[in-house]
């Protein structure tokens, strides 16, 4: 069976340990979009990601942000973990919710939460057009509506077994009949199809960059 990629309304979940390549494999399926007027990405960045901040033509802008009919690209956003980071965050969900048609990547997923907003984006992601890339090193510190609603679960290397089991939940894995994943190689679940393929590593940031910066449109600004 051919391998399907995540199409403009699904879900897709990475997980791994610190170093196993989750992150570059999530802003490689975003560089597999296309970034249509109208149809923008955001890039909710906790850890100011040195792969996520090397992309020049991302649009570096405030929660406060409100997406406009003609947007277009990849917007970043830096959110101050704190209570009133986290009250303005939800605000700027549920702006992402009502408004439809932006897409999220989020880099260490499990700092979202599991508010109401990020229930409403996940659940309701499909009907609202808003596809989601989520990437985190601890899966049982997310929202379980990550994975039940998840089209995609890629799967890198993990230590600890109580997220084992946690993904084990999810997706037709035994890790322990496993024979262990090589550097960057990841498990890969199309969850509609039932197909689990061993999935090789991803081309590397400097590839994945030259395909977003050919793809993104040449404004820059930040505020």
């Amino acid at each position: 069976m051919k391998v399907r990629l995540p199409n403009s309304s699904q879900r897709t979940v990475l997980v791994g340990r610190t170093g196993t390549g989750k992150t570059v494999a999530g802003l490689w399926h975003l560089s597999n979009y296309d970034f249509p007027i109208g149809r923008p990405w955001v890039a909710i960045d906790f850890k100011i990601d040195e792969h996520i901040n090397s992309i020049e033509r991302a649009a570096h802008v405030g929660l406060d942000y409100r997406f406009h009919k003609k947007d277009a690209g990849l917007f970043v956003v830096h959110p101050n973990y704190s209570e009133k980071g986290n009250a303005d965050l939800e605000k700027f969900l549920l702006h992402i919710w009502e408004r439809e048609n932006v897409g999220v990547l989020c880099d260490e997923a499990y700092m979202l939460g599991s508010s109401d907003a990020v229930t409403l984006c996940l659940t309701q992601g499909r009907s609202k057009r808003v596809p989601m890339v989520l990437c985190t090193q601890r899966p049982v510190w997310i929202s379980r509506f990550a994975f039940s609603e998840a089209d995609f679960i890629q799967c890198f290397d993990l230590n600890d077994r109580n997220d084992k089991r946690r993904i084990e939940e999810f997706v037709p894995l035994d890790f322990d009949e496993e024979v262990p994943l090589a550097d960057h190689q990841s498990f890969y679940y199309d969850v509609s199809k039932k197909h689990l393929v061993r999935f090789n590593p991803v081309p590397d940031m400097d590839a994945t960059r030259k395909v977003l910066e050919e793809k993104l449109p040449r404004r820059r600004f930040r505020l």
